[in-house]
């Protein structure tokens, strides 16, 4: 039996317009369950427990003081449930929602309608920045349209021969080439739209070389239309708050700041753990699972490209900076719920002292 918090909750998000299944989930119950509470014209009837929140107490001050050093931005839920179950929690994770949402309004839904691609044909791609000034953080973002699989690279800088070097590592994650590519309208991409007639564009000259060594076409989202990549953008947000929040939470309770190495090194294990091992609220599925049949539509891997422009020297990640000794100190403790940094090196092939 739902509680009156979870059945208020139904009657809410259902006049916000989300759907069926949707509600299902936040709530934790299945759909008949809601179909049921959405058609009864009163809530339940039972005495309410005194401390609708009792398993939690014992982590109620660690949920607040993680969501504290986030701020402003918001932990999401799923990420707090892997940490405090690591930590003992055994309840469920609707209580876990229904405490945060004391803490935080309910979102309104992205009310973006997404179009979908056939396996091999599209990926979309995107900056995120995280950090300016003198030492800037940007996150290099692929997501291929079919699977949803996605690969990330933070880097620290985002010109013309840093995009072409994580297009290639990206290209080599995902096992193949897809026949296009979306932008925006970024300028290491796109230099003038429309020059030459319509949709007939002056590409980055170097840009341009690449795409056609590669065998992909640039595709553009309209003016003002971002939005138009959708499921990059989508992945964006999610990446930003189930990963990049926690972690800078996480350092900055222990006084460290984040560099470029250490955010390569946790995205890569966050990528094969969480983010293409999660069912994709769109599809359904996991997009580690429906990566084979995008990966038979890939077409292949190209040679190595050697037409980087003069002067901008690529810095391939093996041989990249490493996390500094505090940091790594940190990330290495016997924290609940996280990995040695140690892991993350022998995934992506750094050699490990001792």
């Amino acid at each position: 039996m739902i509680t009156i918090e979870v059945f208020m909750e139904i009657k809410v998000l259902r006049k916000q317009g989300w759907s069926l299944r949707r509600i299902a989930m936040e709530a934790g119950c299945c759909v008949n369950t809601v179909r049921r509470h959405l058609a009864a014209p009163a809530p339940p009837r039972y005495e309410r427990k005194r401390d609708p929140f009792a398993k939690l107490a014992p982590y109620a001050e660690y949920l607040g003081e993680r969501q504290k050093a986030a701020h402003p931005d918001w932990i999401p839920a799923t990420v707090l449930m892997r940490e405090i179950q690591a930590q003992g929690y055994d309840g469920c994770s609707s209580q876990l929602r229904a405490f945060l949402r004391t803490l935080k309004p309910v979102a309104k839904p992205d009310p973006v309608v997404r179009f979908e691609t056939p396996p091999g044909e599209q990926a979309q791609v995107d900056w995120v920045e995280f950090r300016k000034g003198t030492r800037p953080l940007f996150a290099f973002c692929m997501t291929l349209g079919y699977s949803r699989f996605s690969h990330v690279e933070f880097v620290d800088n985002m010109r013309v021969a840093t995009l072409i070097a994580c297009h290639e590592r990206a290209f080599a994650a995902l096992g193949g080439v897809p026949r296009q590519v979306l932008y925006d309208n970024m300028k290491t991409v796109v230099l003038e739209r429309n020059v030459y007639g319509e949709g007939r564009h002056r590409f980055h000259a170097g840009f341009l070389d690449f795409t056609r060594h590669c065998g992909f076409v640039i595709r553009l989202c309209r003016p003002y239309r971002a939005k138009t990549k959708g499921k990059v953008e989508r992945f964006n947000g999610y990446m930003t708050y189930s990963f990049m929040v926690p972690l800078r939470a996480r350092l900055k309770q222990a006084g460290l700041d984040l560099d470029v190495a250490t955010a390569n090194a946790q995205v890569a294990l966050w990528l094969v753990d969480v983010a293409n091992a999660r069912i994709h609220g769109t599809t359904g599925e996991v997009p580690a699972v429906r990566l084979p049949v995008e990966h038979a539509a890939l077409q292949p891997l190209p040679p190595a490209w050697r037409g980087a422009p003069p002067g901008e020297r690529r810095r391939e990640r093996s041989g990249g900076p490493r996390p500094s000794e505090r940091v790594r100190a940190h990330l290495e403790a016997d924290v609940p719920g996280q990995h040695a940094l140690r892991i993350y090196d022998r995934l992506l092939g750094v050699e490990v002292d001792g």
